[in-house]
């Protein structure tokens, strides 16, 4: 494994010599200047090399492989390879996503691109690999579906590319992707992406899918995001986060918002109160069938509803312009979770406003996530919806209030103890005997 440091000084994309279809293609889109990762990571990559790159949430990882991987399936046409190029991903909104960007850049090409996710026709997809499909994006599950009929659709494949690997890791498809990558040329080249390297999977994947690679680390996930701002809202139950939630749908300004639940069920709760305050709200979460998973995202990507309320479903991958709000109802399980639900919005360098929810219960686990990033996030007050809870009162381990004054302590006389003996008790209320000495005095 080696490990770059210098990042090229590219002005815009003609630097690469890309071919001249993905020339026009970024043209007509719009791209014209290449991010820190693409700079780094389409040379090493249009040579072929074995990369694995760590690059944050919104840097513009997708056109990182996807434009050298289509310029080298353009520039050495085989039609009759099958499948060339795959690209795994965690869930099949990210897929869609990639795949939508694919045939974008493949306009007025040759080359056809294929979707491959859960939820959709088997037949269809089936057919796709016995096709001439030059690139292949697809969930891990329903590959291995497909592998159990045809044993060898991968035998003549050039790249393999896995993106959002800590991801995939998270949902258990380790075993999945490891028995994929089995399948595939040996002779490939793979690219495999994270958002973390912290992860510990991540380099152990790395160290069994790459024989020999190059390690571009661009940041980590306790970078600061300096186009984000994040604060923090205190709340005393979730009856009152409710209220809080639908005060900040309606006074914040926003093109589109995303809220944030930990589970299902308070995604679906959330829906019908947040819609009768007049806010245009739709739920997204991994209960939905892919028809319906695709209705929403159209709904709120065009516009028709502003406020998606969803789980960490929609935490990786998804890349939607105008979001400018995050708000987490709930405090994320962790600081990896957090990361990437607030990296939705303040992507390419566009300013984002995150606001947390905080209740009494999660306050450690907060504090256990601006620790773990390094970060003090700020603090907000909403005077028309303040609660009781302002936060733990710091004491020390004796119980005492740290800075109060101590109270004078008098000190009380302690009786003196009388030693009472068995016998002494035995004798109480008996007449005592006369000694010896007694009887003769007397």
């Amino acid at each position: 494994m080696t490990q770059t440091t210098q990042t090229p000084k590219l002005t815009d994309f003609s630097t690469f010599n890309l071919h001249s279809a993905l020339e026009n293609a970024l043209s007509k889109n719009g791209f014209e200047t290449p991010t820190p990762v693409q700079q780094r990571t389409i040379p090493p990559s249009l040579e072929k090399q074995n990369l694995l790159v760590s690059a944050k949430t919104g840097s513009g990882k997708t056109l990182a492989f996807l434009l050298p991987t289509l310029h080298n399936l353009l520039i050495n046409p085989n039609y009759y390879a099958g499948t060339r190029a795959l690209v795994l991903v965690p869930t099949r909104e990210l897929a869609q996503q990639i795949f939508l960007q694919c045939q974008k850049l493949l306009e007025g090409t040759s080359l056809k691109a294929g979707l491959i996710t859960g939820g959709e026709d088997f037949k269809k997809q089936e057919n796709l690999l016995r096709k001439s499909t030059a690139i292949v994006i697809a969930t891990p599950g329903r590959v291995l579906e497909l592998l159990t009929l045809d044993n060898q659709p991968f035998e003549n494949l050039e790249t393999l590319i896995l993106d959002e690997a800590d991801r995939m890791l998270d949902m258990g498809f380790s075993d999945d992707v490891l028995t994929i990558a089995k399948h595939c040329n040996e002779n490939r080249q793979t690219l495999l992406f994270s958002a973390t390297l912290t992860h510990a999977g991540v380099l152990k994947m790395a160290d069994k899918v790459l024989k020999k690679y190059e390690l571009i680390a661009l940041n980590t996930l306790r970078d600061e995001l300096p186009h984000i701002e994040q604060q923090i809202v205190l709340a005393d139950d979730n009856s009152h986060k409710q209220k809080i939630l639908a005060w900040l749908l309606q006074h914040e300004t926003f093109e589109k918002a995303l809220v944030f639940s930990n589970s299902r069920a308070q995604a679906d709760a959330l829906c019908d109160p947040i819609r009768a305050t007049g806010v245009r709200a739709i739920v997204l979460h991994g209960d939905m069938d892919q028809k319906e998973r695709q209705r929403v995202m159209k709904l709120y990507r065009d516009g028709v509803v502003n406020v998606l309320i969803a789980t960490d479903l929609a935490a990786r991958g998804l890349d939607i312009k105008g979001i400018q709000l995050v708000i987490n109802f709930e405090v994320p399980r962790n600081g990896i979770n957090y990361i990437h639900r607030i990296g939705r919005t303040g992507r390419s360098d566009e300013t984002g406003l995150t606001i947390t929810l905080v209740k009494h219960t999660e306050w450690n686990l907060m504090a256990g996530i601006e620790r773990f990033l390094r970060q003090s996030f700020i603090r907000r007050n909403i005077k028309e919806l303040a609660g009781k809870f302002q936060g733990p009162k710091k004491l020390k381990a004796s119980g005492k209030t740290v800075g109060g004054k101590k109270k004078a302590e008098t000190k009380k006389e302690k009786p003196e103890k009388v030693k009472v003996r068995h016998r002494d008790k035995k004798n109480i209320g008996k007449r005592r005997a006369p000694s010896a000495k007694t009887t003769a005095a007397d």
